[in-house]
């Protein structure tokens, strides 16, 4: 007969991703995480499989909470909401106090390309945050709000790479200043 588990794997995975999100994965090691789950390391076997795979677990748990897409997509002038969407993210860096930026931000530092699957997540997200803002963008040339001679892909792009720059940034430097003027040129680039 199976025993039944004495934890709550959902707490369990809260609790890591807070861990992974502040620390890294490599600044996380298997003690760290029984102390600070509270279980046996027997039992973070049994139900994650391990370090490498609770922390894809972690990351999934992350991104399945993040919503780009619906701030982007609402019914309306696209322009003014990338720019609060813009607007959000800056937000979101200067009042976060631990400094732990985004989680897929310092994946892809953390690994880089050495893990594909890790690689593919993160890629993954990028690819669904530029898509949505191309999407945005695409409406706001048709609204008019942009000239009709730039491209919305190339445009998101330059403000993926702007994002993940607030984020790196962020981390380390939140400078108000310089946050806020680098999303004004960028949305002055968008519009000219």
């Amino acid at each position: 007969m199976a025993r039944s588990k004495e934890f709550d794997p959902e707490a369990a995975l809260e609790k890591a991703l807070e861990m992974f999100w502040e620390r890294g994965y490599e600044g996380t090691s298997m003690a760290d995480l029984v102390e600070h789950l509270g279980i046996a390391r027997a039992s973070i076997y049994g139900t994650f499989g391990g370090k490498r795979e609770l922390y894809l677990k972690a990351l999934e748990l992350y991104l399945a909470r993040r919503d780009v897409v619906s701030p982007l997509s609402q019914p309306g002038r696209a322009l003014p909401a990338l720019r609060a969407f813009l607007d959000a993210y800056v937000a979101e860096c200067l009042a976060d106090e631990l400094r732990r930026g985004c989680m897929v931000v310092n994946t892809a530092v953390e690994f880089g390309s050495r893990d594909a699957v890790v690689s593919r997540k993160v890629a993954a997200s990028w690819t669904e945050l530029e898509t949505a803002m191309a999407a945005a963008l695409v409406r706001a040339r048709a609204q008019g709000e942009i000239p009709a001679g730039k491209d919305p892909h190339a445009l998101a792009r330059l403000l993926l790479v702007l994002l993940q720059g607030i984020r790196v940034l962020g981390r380390a430097d939140p400078d108000p200043r310089r946050l806020r003027d680098a999303v004004d040129q960028a949305m002055t680039a968008v519009q000219i």
